[in-house]
Parts: C-alpha cells; sequence; structure tokens
C-alpha cells in the first residue's frame, strides 16, 4: 500500500483535556490555525480575525442544515427502558428510520410509550435500525422538538448532560432545514455580524445542504482503506447556489468550504470539468489520498478525531505528512478539539 492508505496512518495523540466539553465564551471567540494549502507556516490566530485576513473574492459555501431533538427515551411494554435515535424520515413524513438501544432487544410491531405517546415499531431494518411509525396526524419535526433531545457528540461527556445553552451553540445561526443529527461544527464559529464583516471585505456566502447523519461519529474499522463503505447522507444544492459557485469557478474566486459537509457535498455535485449540479440527492462519496478536488479551493474545518473519515479526507487536501504535522503543533499549543473545538483554515 502507498502512504496514507492504512487507518492507521492517521493516527496521533491527543490528551483527553483538549477535547472541548463545551463551546467558547462566543462564537468568534475560538482560535484559528492558518495552514496554507500548498506550502508555508502555520499561523495562530483568533476566529473573530477571519475578515481581516481575506483577499475579498472569496466565496464562502455553507451548510445550513439544522440538527433535531433526536434523540428518546421511554418504555417498552415490559416496563423497560429504551432509547432512540431518529436518523431520517420515511414514508410521507408520519414515519422515521431510527436506532433502539435497550436491555432487551426492541420487538417488531411492539409500541413503544415516549413521554405518554405510543410509537408503533413497524419493521425492523437490521443493524439496531427501525422503522417507526409516529401517533396520528403528527408531523416528524414538530413531534421530535415536542418529545426529543439534542444529541450531542459522544465525546461530550459533561455530568450535568446537555443543558438549554446547547439547543442554541450546538447549532449555526444558518441553520434552516431540519434533518441532521449532528452539527456541521466548521459553521459554528460564525455569527451575523462576521458575515457582514466578510461582505463588506468583497467576499460573498452561498448555502447548500447536507444532512448530517450518524454515520460521522462511527469509527472505520477496515485498516485497508479500499475496505471502507462510506454512510450516506442526504444533501441538497439550489440552482442558485450552483450557478453562483460555478460563476467563482469561472471567475478564479476562491470557493471555501465552511466545514467537511460542505466539501463532500460539492465534491458529489461537481463533474469532470469543475462544473456544479443542483439537484438533491444522497451522497456515499469517500475523500482520501489521491482524491481530486475540483469544487473547493479552501476549507475551514474543526480539529477531527484520530482515525477518522474527516481526518482522512483533509489529508487529501493537504497532505497526510503536513495534516499529522499541523495537528502535533495544535496540540502543542493547546487548541480545543471536536465540535466545541477551534477550527483550522486550509487556504
Amino acid at each position: 500500500m502507498v502512504d496514507g492508505d492504512r487507518l492507521s496512518d492517521y493516527d496521533f495523540q491527543l490528551p483527553d483535556e483538549l477535547i472541548a466539553q463545551r463551546p467558547a465564551s462566543e462564537r468568534e471567540a475560538s482560535r484559528l490555525l492558518v495552514l496554507p494549502r500548498r506550502e508555508g507556516e502555520v499561523r495562530d490566530r483568533m476566529f473573530a480575525e477571519l475578515p481581516t485576513m481575506v483577499t475579498g473574492d472569496e466565496l464562502f459555501i455553507v451548510n445550513n442544515t439544522k440538527v433535531v431533538p433526536a434523540r428518546l427515551r421511554g418504555h417498552k411494554p415490559t416496563g423497560g427502558a429504551v432509547e432512540l435515535l431518529a436518523l431520517e424520515p420515511a414514508g410521507e413524513g408520519d414515519a422515521f428510520i431510527g436506532l433502539a438501544r435497550s436491555s432487551k432487544p426492541v420487538r417488531e410491531g411492539s409500541t413503544l410509550s415516549i413521554r405518554g405517546e405510543d410509537l408503533v415499531v413497524e419493521q425492523a431494518l437490521g443493524h439496531g435500525r427501525f422503522r417507526f411509525k409516529l401517533p396520528p396526524r403528527q408531523e416528524l419535526w414538530s413531534w421530535l422538538e415536542a418529545h426529543g433531545e439534542l444529541p450531542l457528540p459522544p465525546y461530550i461527556a459533561r455530568p450535568d448532560g446537555p443543558s438549554a445553552s446547547d439547543r442554541v451553540r450546538y447549532q449555526t445561526v444558518f441553520a434552516r432545514h431540519p434533518g441532521a443529527v449532528a452539527a456541521p461544527t466548521a459553521g459554528l464559529h460564525f455569527t451575523p455580524g462576521l458575515f457582514d464583516a466578510l461582505r463588506a471585505r468583497g467576499c460573498d456566502v452561498a448555502e447548500v445542504t447536507l444532512h448530517v447523519g450518524i454515520g460521522t461519529f462511527q469509527p472505520i474499522r477496515a485498516d485497508a482503506l479500499d475496505n471502507h463503505e462510506m454512510h450516506s447522507e442526504r444533501y441538497e444544492v439550489s440552482s442558485a447556489a450552483a450557478s453562483k459557485i460555478n460563476a467563482a469557478r469561472r471567475a478564479g474566486r476562491p470557493v471555501v468550504a465552511v466545514g467537511t459537509t460542505v466539501v463532500r457535498t460539492l465534491e458529489s455535485v461537481v463533474d469532470g470539468n469543475g462544473v456544479v449540479a443542483s439537484g438533491a440527492g444522497a451522497t456515499t462519496l469517500f475523500i482520501r489520498n489521491g482524491h481530486a478536488f475540483r469544487a473547493v479551493d479552501q476549507l475551514i474545518t474543526n480539529f477531527h478525531l484520530p482515525r477518522s473519515s474527516l481526518l482522512v479526507m483533509v489529508g487529501a487536501l493537504v497532505g497526510r505528512q503536513r495534516l499529522l504535522r499541523t495537528y502535533a503543533h495544535a496540540v502543542a499549543e493547546r487548541y480545543r478539539f471536536y465540535s466545541y473545538g477551534d477550527a483550522m483554515w486550509i487556504r
């Protein structure tokens, strides 16, 4: 195998205390590590300084998915506790696909009690996944808002659990379309004021949608990356966004993906000539060593888990060894990692 084709090539030591358990005091108060994509030294800056560092012709692409309160707690007919995680809608919006966890298996055809309402287990789909039928005359997103909890990532392990402030801070300010079970975390650093400052410098912003799924937290189990099957995530690119991106590329303006979810979306809908198509669908694209980036020039992203598909993706953009040297610098400088952590701008 060549360098970068094994999962073990993407390992690094991360002290537990660098895993951010809470967000910074303000969205823009996080740190920003600036890494030139081709060559050059890293710079340690603050995210609030981003508008002072742009050249003024960048097009920033953000993911406007909205995290839904997808974690549900209830009881089986026997009285045993059960925990569900709603993954995606099914049917006409009166059902959903989800994971179930309990001391004894959930049975197809049974009825679960979720905060006093009945949820029918319609079908077992394998691997812990089920199709659940909502109570009559209920719509999925509003029902989850009334009955669910925010699904914070497993590495945020606070004794007090999710708080009311997480409902705000674990959501981007541009979140519009419900469907994600995890936030597009690079976007958490942005504020309306920061966007105003970027536009004042000549930059522009476009939005796409990719509903982040539970697969973003699932580990790669095969050391040979050729054997990894990527999880599927639903996306939508509007005709307005595609037109804006294609115009920027024709003009030679840098396209800056705010988050790996934007990279995955755009690289899934771009053709061999670098033209981005509009439309909706699902992607299983695994971006790894050797990928030819055709839609994205730059990336703003948080710091990722060792041995993760997201780390592999970022390594494909800047080179594995350069990325790991940069991560070693981030660890030494005590950057905060993961969802509530600091950010890196590859430019």
